[in-house]
C-alpha cells in the first residue's frame, strides 16, 4: 500500500509542477500508417495516411520546410529533418514528435546541416548525413541519443540501418560514382550491395523488416560525362527507377519500368511486399506504391504542390505487426534527448 501511495504521490507532483511527460504516453498507431512530405499547402511538411492513400493528415503544419520523416522502431516517435529556427540559411537539423505531430523537440542543442535520419532497431541509437558545404564533404554520424558524443563512421549519405542492427546501407559518392554499400557498425567493414562491374549510380536504400531484401533506385545506364548539355542529361535520368535485390547481390529485379518519368525514394513495406516510390505525373511529384511480386502501382497522392519538386514525396511505413519490441526508454523520452553535440 505505501507502494501504492508513494507512486500516486509522484505522478501528482510531477503533473502540479507541470514537467515535461507527455512523450511517455505517446501513443503507437494500431494500424498500419505512412509517413510522408507535400507542399499542397505551400511549404513541405510533414503528413501521415493510411497505405491506401486515405486520410491524409498534416502533422507538422509549420510555415518552414519539413521532410524525410521516419517512424521510431515502436512506432511512439516520429523523426524528421527541418530548417526551422536556423539562424545559417540552408541550414537543416532533426526534430523529433509524437505520432499525432504533437510535443516537437529539437535533437541536438549545436546547429550544424543534419539530414537523412534513420534509426537503430533498439531505439537508442540514430544515424544521419552531415554535410559541410565549405569543405565539400558529406559524412555519417551515429549518435547515442541522451550521450554527449556523435561518431563519424564513413563519408557518404542516405545511411538506412538494418533491422538487426549490425550494418548501415548507404550511399558512397565518388566522382561520377555512386554505389549502395553496406558497412558493419562495429568493424567498420565495407562492402558492395552490387557488383563492382554493376553501372555506378545507386541511391536511396532500404530494408525490409526481416533483413533479408534491399530496394534502391538506380540508373542502370551509362553515366553522362561532367560537359554533357541539358538534354543529354535529361534523356539519361528519365532512365532511373526502382529495383529490389537479396542481402546477399542475387535475385536483382526491376519493379518500376523505364517509359515514364524517372522513379526515386524507394521505401520496402514490413512485409517486404511493397515498395514505396515517387514519380512525376504530370507536372507534379506523388507518391505511388508497387507489389515487389505482381507489379501493380497504386498512386496514393494526387493532390498537387507549389511546384515540381515540393508536390508529394518520399515515404516510411509503420505496421504494429511488425513493430520491434524496444523497451521504453523514459530518461531518453525528454527535451534532454537533444544534449548532443558536435566533435
Amino acid at each position: 500500500m505505501k507502494i501504492v501511495k508513494l507512486l500516486v504521490f509522484v505522478i501528482v507532483s510531477l503533473l502540479v509542477l507541470n514537467v515535461n511527460v507527455h512523450p511517455l504516453f505517446a501513443e503507437a498507431p494500431t494500424t498500419p500508417k505512412i509517413l510522408f512530405t507535400s507542399a499542397r499547402d505551400g511549404n513541405r511538411d510533414v503528413y501521415i495516411m493510411n497505405p491506401d492513400g486515405s486520410e491524409q493528415v498534416n502533422l507538422t503544419q509549420h510555415p518552414a520546410d519539413d521532410q524525410q520523416a521516419i517512424w521510431s522502431p515502436t512506432g511512439e516517435q516520429i523523426l524528421f529533418a527541418s530548417n526551422r529556427g536556423h539562424k545559417v540559411w540552408g541550414s537543416w537539423d532533426l526534430y523529433l514528435m509524437d505520432p499525432d505531430g504533437k510535443n516537437v523537440r529539437r535533437v541536438f542543442k549545436k546547429e550544424t546541416f543534419r539530414k537523412d535520419p534513420t534509426w537503430s532497431p533498439d531505439g537508442k541509437q540514430i544515424a544521419y548525413n552531415n554535410t559541410n558545404w565549405d569543405a565539400g564533404e558529406s559524412h555519417i554520424y551515429i549518435a547515442t541519443l541522451g550521450e554527449q558524443e556523435e561518431e563519424r563512421i564513413v563519408e557518404g549519405f542516405d545511411p538506412a540501418w538494418s533491422p538487426d542492427g549490425t550494418e548501415l546501407a548507404y550511399v558512397t559518392y565518388l566522382l561520377n560514382a555512386r554505389r549502395v554499400t553496406l558497412i558493419d557498425v562495429r568493424t567498420k567493414k565495407t562492402e558492395r550491395l552490387l557488383p563492382r562491374k554493376a553501372t555506378p549510380w545507386q541511391s536511396n536504400p532500404s530494408w525490409s523488416a526481416a533483413g533479408d531484401k534491399l530496394a534502391f533506385s538506380w540508373n542502370i545506364h551509362k553515366v553522362p560525362p561532367v560537359d554533357a548539355k541539358r538534354a543529354v542529361w535529361d534523356a539519361w535520368a528519365v532512365t532511373k527507377t526502382i529495383y529490389i535485390v537479396n542481402r546477399d547481390g542475387t535475385g536483382l529485379k526491376q519493379l518500376v519500368e523505364e517509359d515514364g518519368p524517372y522513379a526515386q525514394y524507394p521505401a520496402l513495406s514490413p512485409n517486404g511486399q511493397e515498395v514505396l516510390y515517387t514519380q512525376e505525373i504530370n507536372g507534379y511529384f506523388q507518391v505511388f506504391k508497387v507489389n515487389a511480386n505482381s507489379g501493380m502501382t497504386t498512386q496514393l497522392t494526387h493532390i498537387i504542390g507549389a511546384s515540381l519538386l515540393q508536390a508529394n514525396a518520399g515515404g516510411d511505413w509503420f505496421d504494429p505487426a511488425y513493430a520491434l519490441p524496444v523497451s521504453p526508454q523514459p530518461h531518453l523520452l525528454t527535451t534532454t534527448w537533444g544534449e548532443v553535440k558536435n566533435k
